[in-house]
This record gives C-alpha cells, structure tokens and sequence, in this order.
C-alpha cells in the first residue's frame, strides 16, 4: 500500500467534477432499481460487480419476462461498444501496470477515460498508482451514489417517474462539452447524422439498434479521415 495514499489524496481534487455527476445519476440508477422490487444491497452489487452506467439504467428494463438473453448481450455490446475505442487507444498506459489493467479496463467509463487523458500525473506520484485511484474512486462515487438511491426510495416512497431521464441529461451535456471544446467533430457529427437518418426510416420505437451498427460502421470506415483530423488538430 505504499505510496497509494498520497496517489489517493492527490487524484481527489481531479475527480470532484465526477463525484458530484455519479453521486446524482448512481441515485437515480438505484431509485430505479428500486422500484422494481429490489433492496438497496441488489443496486450496490450490479454498481460494484457490472459498473457500466447507460448500460445499467437499460438492464433494469431487462428484469421483466420475456427479455432474452441474446436480446440483453447485443443491447449492451452496442450501448457500451464506444468503450472498445476507449480501451484501444490506453493499451499502453495499461500495460504497464501489472495486474491492475484488468481493474483498469473494467472500470473504464466515459467520464474515467476523460480524466486518463486530460490529467497531468504528478512528479511526486507514481503514474500507475495516480491512475488507478482515479478510476477506484470513480467506481466508489458511482457506488454510493447506487446506495443513497435505493435506501431513499426504499425508506421515502415517493414517485419517480422521469428519473430515468438523469443519464440522458448527462450524455447530452458531455455531447456539448465536447463539441464546444472539440476542434474535430467528426464523430460528434456522425452520431448525430445517422441517429436522424435511422429515426426517419426506422421510427423512434426501432432506430436504436440501425443507429449505432451505422455509426460503427462509418467510424470503423472514416477512422483513417478522423485520424488525420485529429493530428491537425494537434
């Protein structure tokens, strides 16, 4: 445990913006899990042991009859899909730390993967302790949050309806941050471009799924465009 107390001390200033965005979404999250007949304890397991944001607020639609569960694997591939992008350009930085890259991988969100490659590690503290206190801390936020949601629905009923809505708010806040921010927006473009298209032919009941198999595809075929973009940005 050397060292990781001075890294723990030092990544808190850079994760407060975190805290205070995963302690109000975690609380929804376990309201929501609440209602649907569960203890607090079940909301703090699924954030301890799954830890995938949207892809928690969907899975809670999943706890109903009828939901397969290839229908379950393929929602959550392609809601948390953008995550294998995350990990690919972090190879390095995780390889270098032992055996703590498969934490570092499990507990990569979005807002984590923002804070690795923003923050200036530093020169007192080793990068790998430094890094993984950022993403630990993170996931306890995110946690607790998960917690005071499901105690306070569970002990306060009262009617919840639209809080669901609170992971939507915050992804459209990142979008606009970062297309603010962004000299290349690219992807910000594509997204936005084919979640239209898909709604114009496939209905807002059915345009999920065709929406992020084309931004896919469209990355995965423009990577190379967005690439050099982003050097010419730098």
């Amino acid at each position: 445990m050397r060292g990781y107390k001075k890294a723990f001390r030092r990544a808190f200033p850079y994760t407060i913006p975190v805290l205070t965005g995963y302690l109000f979404i975690g609380i929804a999250f376990g309201v929501m899990y609440a209602e649907k007949g569960y203890s607090a304890l079940w909301a703090v397991l699924m954030s301890v042991m799954v830890y995938a944001g949207s892809g928690q607020y969907l899975a809670v639609n999943f706890f109903v009859p009828g939901v397969s569960f290839l229908h379950v694997a393929f929602m959550t591939l392609m809601v948390n899909i953008r995550h294998v992008f995350y990990g690919i350009s972090l190879l390095d930085k995780f390889h270098r730390m032992g055996k703590k890259r498969w934490y570092m991988i499990f507990s990569l969100t979005d807002e984590t993967y923002s804070l690795l490659c923003t923050v200036k590690i530093p020169k007192d503290v080793e990068e790998e302790k430094f890094l993984f206190a950022i993403a630990l801390l993170d996931q306890c936020y995110w946690i607790i949050g998960s917690a005071i949601g499901g105690i306070l629905k569970n002990v306060l009923p009262f009617n919840a309806e639209g809080i669901e809505f609170a992971m939507t708010a915050l992804f459209v806040v990142i979008f606009i941050e970062q297309w603010l921010e962004k000299k290349n927006r690219i992807p910000a473009a594509i997204g936005v471009g084919a979640a239209f298209l898909c709604l114009q032919i496939f209905g807002s009941a059915n345009f999920v799924f065709p929406t992020m198999i084309l931004c896919v595809l469209v990355l995965f075929a423009s990577r190379k465009r967005i690439s050099e973009e982003v050097d010419i940005c730098r």
